[in-house]
């Protein structure tokens, strides 16, 4: 149940409108005792985005670097990325009409059962998978597409403003502790079975962990369905005059920049400068252990009243780490970014997500069109992933040295401080 709602000294209106919460009536005198905790949905909900996560942690960091090996061309995974991030937009849009008017949770299942069918694609293609990039950058997009649209939805229904920093940072926390044993293990196996074997054997692995999450999603209650899909309501929301949409919408546009970009760069900028999948797998065991402890702080301490300060403490420290690329690119800054990065950005990104859902349902008009407003985020993040991928590969296109590149990812990663000066006036709005 919403417990909270804008504005002050007003009677509550909204009611119950979160679906089948699972939440037992609590004694009058008990209102606090449950107040910010997580309940058995919200749990299996974290197991089954920590079961996807593992998932693409064993292999999905390896995939950048499996193609480069194929073929060194820093434009033809950048390709492969606009590829999956616009299929995922348009999956997004599609979807929505899915998961509003029929069963949420088959979208979710079926988004981790072809992520399961992309892996098996890449062990059927082998060496000749750089060959189909753009095919399986669509299938990839697909799976992310009917995945988070689903999950977001249900993240929605079974939090609210009092648990939702908690439950983004339990879902970073968990991540993270996935970051931390899988790329590890997945590199070690690379590099004592060899390329071959080593990335069947993690391919097949990560394979066998989607089908889990798929059996695990069935503990997970259908979800009631209410209202009709409404196809353009991104463009009629952005329309209205008066809608903190619009400032809310460029701050996800910026966020996507950076994420587009930095989501395989940084992996494959390890493995190009060590050569060494084991030492990619130590990168992310390193930064993994630090983002743990981060995201478990940023999820436990930030409040709604500090969301603004820290979201520009981490928008400002994750452009500061870029600078040491400028004095050297190698492992050792490569490690000061990865460090800064996990260390930061977790105090800018719960901040940025709990905002962005409080404001979904700051109202119970809004709340019921739950699923529109995701899509319409999801579509800001996706402008701003392609924009930030195309402008990659513009440049990398061009030019390739050290220097261009430098300057590249320090523009790119520059994205969150206008993500924070678009979001700022939201994140000053505090719940009452």
């Amino acid at each position: 149940m919403q417990r909270t709602q804008l504005g002050k000294g007003k009677e509550r209106q909204n009611g119950n409108y979160f679906e089948d919460r699972d939440k037992q009536p609590v004694e009058d005198n008990k209102p606090e005792a449950k107040k910010g905790r997580l309940d058995s949905q919200a749990i299996l909900l974290l197991i089954v985005h920590t079961l996807f996560g593992s998932a693409n942690a064993l292999s999905g960091t390896f995939v950048g670097v499996y193609l480069w090996k194929a073929k060194n061309d820093y434009a033809l995974i950048g390709w492969f990325t606009l590829a999956t991030h616009l299929t995922m937009a348009v999956t997004f849009w599609l979807a929505g009409k899915w998961v509003k008017e029929h069963n949420k949770m088959n979208c979710l299942r079926i988004g981790v059962a072809i992520s399961a069918v992309f892996y098996m694609l890449v062990l059927w293609l082998g060496a000749n998978s750089f060959q189909y990039f753009v095919w399986l950058g669509i299938v990839q997009g697909i799976s992310a597409g009917l995945f988070w649209v689903a999950f977001n939805v249900v993240y929605f229904e079974v939090t609210d403003p009092d648990n939702r920093d908690r439950f983004n940072g339990s879902v970073g926390l968990l991540g993270a502790g996935a970051g931390i044993v899988a790329p590890w293990i997945s590199g070690l196996l690379i590099v004592s079975l060899g390329d071959i074997k080593g990335y069947r054997l993690i391919f097949s692995i990560s394979l066998g962990i989607f089908l889990l999450g798929v059996v695990i999603s069935f503990f997970l209650k259908k979800r009631k369905v209410q209202g009709t899909y409404e196809w353009m309501f991104p463009i009629r929301s952005l329309r209205q005059a008066e809608t903190p949409w619009k400032r809310v919408s460029l701050a996800l546009v910026f966020q996507g920049v950076r994420e587009g970009v930095f989501g395989f760069m940084i992996a494959l900028l390890v493995y190009i400068s060590t050569s060494s999948e084991a030492s990619l797998g130590n990168f992310v065991l390193i930064t993994s252990a630090v983002s743990l402890v981060s995201f478990w702080a940023a999820g436990r301490f930030i409040k709604p009243h500090f969301r603004k300060v820290s979201m520009f403490i981490g928008a400002a420290m994750v452009v500061a780490i870029i600078l040491p690329f400028f004095w050297k690119m190698g492992y050792s800054t490569l490690l000061i970014f990865g460090l800064g990065s996990a260390l930061f950005f977790p105090m800018y990104s719960v901040p940025m997500v709990s905002a962005v859902f409080d404001l979904i349902g700051s109202t119970e008009a809004s709340a019921k069109q739950r699923e529109e407003y995701i899509v319409l985020r999801e579509l800001a993040l996706n402008v701003g992933r392609v924009c930030g991928v195309l402008l990659f590969i513009g440049v990398i296109s061009w030019s390739k040295t050290p220097l261009v590149i430098n300057v590249l990812l320090l523009i790119i990663g520059s994205s969150p401080l206008f993500s924070w000066y678009f979001m700022k006036k939201q994140l000053s709005v505090i719940k009452t």
